[in-house]
């Protein structure tokens, strides 16, 4: 296989109609990796809207037990990319997201945001970090993707295209970003988990090489000092230089889906789609109201 002869595949796809193949392709052959770091900033970034990151907090889900809520939203997520909306394992997936985000008074606002930062994020970081620009085509299939999933998720008035979804994500954190203590805490505590997977010593440089990747209004709403301009250019030069190198190297044969990064740490023996993620019980800590347990997954397709 040739290096864009995928790509040449994906280009004989339909975008609307093979979106979730397109999306498939693009993800966990072109660009794993990519699409790892990618998702971990789209929902880092979420934290400096000061209702997600203080609900987050208050929580403790992620200031307490870090490794197991990143590994239980990349499990979640990855589950529907391998197995697609209509088997069992991905209405699993589902039906756990669905579970957990109806035991929060979350505005749909807030959930149309989230949503948008999948769509929006993973394109940016690939054109700028990436082997090779995505394409058309899986730009216009991962919009339909996340519409999709959007929907199995009751989550109402969804942008059309790839354009609104990008409006809207910059027009709301314009409005919304911003200081909030509990979120702090939780970008913190997103921070020391990425440093924990280096050995020790390499903490602070690993710190200070995540903070250079981020831009400026997501570094003032968690009031991080900047890195100095050398730091910057060197970290953002070392992943571009990445991408160049992996442009060179032979395509992947075989898929990489998110559950073989080896980042996922607290599953060494296995796990159920059924059994990952929260279970909150009202009444107790992080957990304030009691929603009925109905899926979108299962109504209203």
């Amino acid at each position: 296989m040739k290096r864009f002869e995928r790509l040449e595949r994906i280009r004989r796809l339909d975008p609307v109609a093979d979106a979730q193949e397109i999306y498939r392709l693009s993800t966990a052959y072109e660009f794993p990796w990519d699409y790892t770091r990618a998702l971990e900033l789209a929902l880092y970034r979420t934290y400096a809207v000061p209702s997600i990151g203080r609900l987050l907090a208050q929580t403790a889900e992620l200031t307490e037990r870090t490794q197991k809520r990143y590994d239980d939203t990349a499990l979640l997520l990855d589950t529907v990319v391998e197995h697609g909306f209509a088997a069992e394992q991905g209405r699993a997936a589902i039906r756990r997201i669905n579970q957990m985000h109806r035991s929060y008074d979350i505005s749909d606002d807030d959930m149309r945001y989230v949503l948008s930062t999948f769509v929006v994020v993973p394109r940016r970081w690939i054109d700028t970090y990436g082997w090779r620009r995505l394409s058309r085509h899986e730009i216009v299939a991962t919009t339909e993707y996340y519409r999709t999933l959007g929907r199995h998720m009751g989550i109402p008035d969804l942008p059309k295209t790839y354009e609104e979804f990008e409006t809207l994500l910059d027009t709301y954190e314009e409005a919304n970003f911003g200081w909030d203590e509990g979120a702090r805490r939780v970008s913190d505590a997103t921070l020391r988990l990425m440093s924990s997977w280096y050995p020790r010593p390499l903490a602070p440089l690993l710190r200070t090489g995540v903070l250079a990747l981020l831009d400026e209004p997501l570094l003032r709403a968690f009031r991080y000092e900047k890195p100095g301009a050398a730091t910057v250019a060197l970290v953002r030069r070392a992943v571009r230089a990445r991408g160049r190198v992996v442009r060179l190297l032979p395509p992947r044969r075989a898929p990489h889906f998110a559950r073989q990064n080896w980042e996922i740490k607290g599953y060494p023996n296995g796990y159920c789609v059924a059994d990952l993620g929260t279970r909150p019980v009202p009444g107790l800590r992080g957990c304030p109201v009691r929603h009925l347990d109905t899926s979108a997954a299962d109504v209203g397709e």
